[in-house]
């Protein structure tokens, strides 16, 4: 047996494997080959969506499950042992792998990314592979681990036996929270962008150091209903019986199987608490308040508490004086996990200056990257009146018949002082169009605008320019906002992938954060977007990738200019500490005060069903008004148009383009031949033609959708040629007969050339490259010519079949022009 002629597999089997199992690496539980850890990105260009290629280790190699220690590239004994180092030091940067092999059969090479080695990077024989112990003992001097927190770093995660794993950067997030805290740290900050799985996280967290019997009494902290109670039925549902809600409204609730349970709560009708659960789940708006009858908090004791984790906390215990901000310092021995998916960092209100520097990160970037999340194209569309302003006429009166102010309005002004009627029937004319247009009229909406009064008129336009559909069903359209009590009991059915309706929703901020819109498809701004914070976390409805309905991407529709925050280089970078306190200032940034809209759109119903309005750290209670105090003006009659409208596109380096689906294959197919002559060189030295299509197809170019949503009907051949370097096109046809014209297999029999003559029609109707598989000689009308044995003896055998179809292939692509 000559090693240079094994296959990569068979050195992996022969020689890998046998010295990972010598040097005491177990088989089914420390070891794992040819593991996918992304999915691929996901490519969008017009109607064609492909994924990339995902990335996949040769070998991981676990200390314990989920707890991964080593990465090995293999390679074929023809490449030097060294070859795959630098492919495996990416994926272990990406898997945050402390120790790095590659090999080629004849040994390893091992690079030691901790640093606590004699050398970096050293030679070792295949019999001197270090053994699990060894490595696991280089790890902890590399952290400066302690007994008591290797006991905690090991403890298992959660296991319910259906294989459910966690994603690589779950697994990142939650060794790198346990590890902090169990060297002592008791101030933890994650960042991990929406649509990444912030609660399976935070439950792996407690889980494991709820086990460990390191954290004894935890609380759980949300400030929306829905996803407490998702919360509890779903991800944390192992938590069984030690788990209840600080709530005094028992509710059934539909899990992700569709079973129904009912929710346990820890709180009687006299808002007395049991304390003998474990865990807790809780609103914030629940147990806390401007009155100290509403501080429920209160009734726990300071340390009742070991940890306590609160999701999407950039929204209040970011400030100093919020509502989280009370219960954590009440709580303030107790080890506190912020989750967010954009830690607010500005010159007011900081997360960092409270958590302290994140201990991991994964942002919307490396998520679209991966393949995890849905990528966007963004619709830019500018109506006449934002970009020139609106100046009334002398003597112009408003609805009412009073003077309307003589000034130049514009896109700030509408719809919040000044609203042009006619702009918010245009805006909701162009979005049924574009529903319209896409083929789906049911694919789930969210359009954000000014205020909830603006929400309210935009609801009445497009429930006009959809009559039919709401007629139907008068869900069609609906408005969800903090004051509308209707729309607030209909958004678990909008964020149901199994429920149809409501179907376009209008809001202002209510479902700017913290709702899993899993089928969101579509998201249209017609309102200023000012943080980069909201902007995200706008963006974040729809990056959701759900297969079972192929939604692999969603469209974001903006009238507002609000994607401009795309240009901006914080978009979607590392957080930012940017309040530099004095001298004599306090280290915790100072509350940054709301809007008037902000503040009455986080109106959130509470266990009274009364609503509770957050205002910098107070709250009134009242019933909602379903308006705005602020007093508008409304003028009529005055016309508005879209003066320019353009379609950008995420491009392979996550970077909005604005493209042609024919520019973007024209550049990409330019990538991979040089010129005319370089693609006919890799053409005609491919056998199998369909290698090649395959090849382009794995990298985000699949031929025939392309061709498909170009309206070329064109074999692969002519639609590169034509594409990318202006080639007149010859259809599949008319190279048949080209073939059939110069008469190139006079020399084979009758029954070879009536084979021949099948095949070049089989190729004119449906461009079939593989000509050389003998499978094809089996189906019509093959079969009526003889049998796949006989047919291929016609051609002297199948190396004499094999030829003469390549030989086809070659007089099919003859003529270039």
């Amino acid at each position: 047996m000559n090693k240079k002629d094994l296959s990569e597999r068979d050195i992996c089997t022969k020689f890998i494997i046998p010295a990972l199992r010598d040097a005491g690496w177990d088989e089914q539980l420390q070891i794992r080959e040819e593991v996918g850890f992304t999915k691929g990105r996901i490519i969008v260009r017009g109607k064609l969506v492909s994924r990339g290629k995902g990335k996949r280790a040769d070998y991981i190699l676990y200390y314990k499950p989920n707890i991964p220690i080593a990465v090995i590239e293999a390679k074929d004994n023809r490449h030097s042992v060294g070859d795959g180092m630098q492919q495996a030091l990416d994926y272990a940067l990406t898997l945050d792998i402390p120790f790095v092999f590659s090999s080629n059969g004849d040994g390893f090479v091992f690079h030691d990314r901790t640093g606590t080695g004699d050398v970096t990077e050293t030679c070792l024989a295949l019999d001197a592979f270090p053994s699990p112990d060894a490595l696991w003992a280089r790890y902890r001097v590399w952290k400066g681990l302690t007994p008591e927190a290797d006991r905690i770093l090991l403890q298992d995660y959660y296991d319910d036996g259906s294989g459910k794993a966690p994603r690589y950067y779950q697994a990142n997030a939650v060794n790198a929270a346990i590890e902090a805290i169990a060297k002592g740290r008791d101030r933890v900050l994650l960042v991990m962008a929406t649509g990444t799985g912030k609660t399976y996280t935070a439950f792996q967290i407690i889980w494991r150091l709820w086990k460990a019997g390191r954290k004894q009494r935890i609380l759980f902290l949300a400030d929306r209903n829905v996803l407490i109670d998702q919360t509890m039925v779903n991800d944390f549902r192992p938590f069984g019986p030690a788990m209840a809600k600080l709530s005094t409204k028992a509710k059934t609730i539909e899990r992700d199987d569709g079973s129904q349970v009912d929710l346990t709560i820890a709180l009687d009708k006299k808002r007395r608490i049991d304390t003998a659960y474990e865990i807790y789940l809780g609103l914030y708006q629940s147990i806390t308040g401007p009155e100290d009858r509403q501080k429920l908090y209160r009734e726990f004791s300071p340390g009742f508490f070991d940890l306590i984790v609160i999701d999407e906390c950039h929204r209040g215990s970011a400030s100093e004086d919020s509502a989280w901000r009370e219960i954590l310092e009440h709580f303030s021995a107790a080890t506190q996990i912020g989750l967010t998916a954009t830690p607010r960092e500005t010159e007011y209100v900081s997360n960092i200056a409270y958590f302290g520097e994140p201990v991991y990160s994964y942002s919307l970037k490396q998520g679209i990257r991966d393949g995890f999340l849905a990528p966007y194209k963004v619709v830019k569309i500018h109506i006449d009146r934002d970009v020139e302003g609106y100046r009334p006429e002398q003597g112009q009166l408003d609805r009412h018949g009073e003077a309307v102010e003589d000034r130049l309005y514009n896109t700030k002004d509408f719809d919040r002082t000044l609203v042009l009627d006619e702009r918010t029937k245009l805006v909701a004319r162009k979005v049924t169009a574009f529903l319209e247009q896409s083929g789906d009229r049911f694919q789930k909406t969210i359009v954000f605008c000014v205020d909830q009064e603006h929400a309210a008129r935009m609801r009445q336009a497009l429930i006009n320019e959809n009559a039919d559909l709401v007629k139907a069903n008068y869900r069609y359209v609906m408005r969800i906002t903090g004051g509308d009590a209707e729309g607030q009991a209909e958004l678990g059915n909008f964020i149901d992938p199994e429920s149809t309706y409501p179907v376009l929703v209008t809001t202002s901020r209510l479902l700017s954060t913290g709702v899993d819109a899993q089928t969101c498809r579509l998201i249209v701004l017609d309102r200023q977007v000012g943080a980069m914070t909201e902007f995200k976390q706008i963006v974040g409805r729809g990056t959701r990738v759900h297969e079972d309905t192929q939604k692999y991407y969603f469209t974001l529709i903006d009238f507002r200019g609000a994607t401009s925050h795309f240009a901006d280089p914080d978009f979607d970078g590392e957080p930012v500490q940017i309040y530099a306190p004095r001298e004599d200032d306090p280290v915790v940034p100072p509350d940054e005060p709301p809007s008037e809209d902000e503040a009455a759109d986080t109106a959130i119903e509470d266990d009274s069903g009364e609503y509770e309005v957050l205002v910098g750290g107070t709250a009134d209670i009242g019933t909602p008004t379903g308006g705005t105090t602020r007093e508008k003006i409304y003028v009529d009659g005055v016309a508005a148009s879209i003066i320019a409208e353009r379609v950008e596109y995420l491009d392979e380096h996550g970077k909005l383009v604005t493209e042609s689906l024919h520019d973007f294959t024209r550049k990409a197919l330019h990538r991979h031949f040089a010129s005319l002559d370089d693609f006919l060189r890799r053409w005609g030295a491919t056998e199998r033609k369909q290698a090649l299509v395959d090849e382009l197809a794995g990298e985000g170019l699949p031929l025939d959708v392309i061709a498909a949503e170009l309206g070329k009907d064109l074999d692969a051949f002519d639609l590169i040629c034509h594409i990318a370097f202006d080639a007149k096109p010859l259809t599949r046809r008319e190279r048949a007969e080209n073939v059939k014209k110069r008469d190139v297999f006079s020399k084979y029999g009758a029954q070879a050339r009536a084979v021949l003559d099948a095949l070049l029609d089989k190729y004119a109707d449906e461009g079939v490259l593989n000509l050389d598989d003998t499978k094809v000689l089996r189906i019509p009308p093959f079969d009526a010519l003889g049998t796949p044995v006989q047919l291929v003896k016609a051609f002297g055998g199948k190396p004499g079949f094999e030829q003469a179809v390549h030989a086809l292939q070659s007089a099919l692509y003859q003529e270039t022009a």
